[in-house]
């Protein structure tokens, strides 16, 4: 399946549309849009996932990365997540690194 990603950034709020399969090629671009997205300095990530049906480990890493890139002040939300990939996040412990939400604004 392919992968998809659009972003906006509104008032600090960095909006990222994910769909399809994160994995070691697309992480890339995900890394890529994460950096993109930082030049704004936003104060939330805000990644909707209700379209991505698979997460690898590079992906996580990118979340990590996106942690590291733009500070310890961000908040990172993860939208209407699949339970594959809540799984990963539970696994890897990054469950507590960002606030699983079934909308946002909470």
């Amino acid at each position: 399946m392919d992968f998809t990603i659009t972003s906006e950034v509104v008032d600090k709020v960095a909006k990222l549309k994910l769909a399809g399969e994160l994995d070691s090629l697309s992480a890339r671009v995900f890394q890529k849009e994460i950096e993109k997205v930082a030049l704004e300095s936003p104060t939330e990530l805000v990644l909707d996932l209700e379209n991505l049906s698979f997460m690898s480990s590079a992906g996580l890493r990118v979340l990590i990365f996106s942690k590291q890139k733009m500070g310890v002040g961000l908040t990172i939300y993860i939208v209407k997540p699949q339970e594959i990939i809540v799984d990963t996040l539970e696994k890897t412990g990054l469950q507590h690194s960002v606030n699983i939400v079934d909308q946002y604004p909470v």
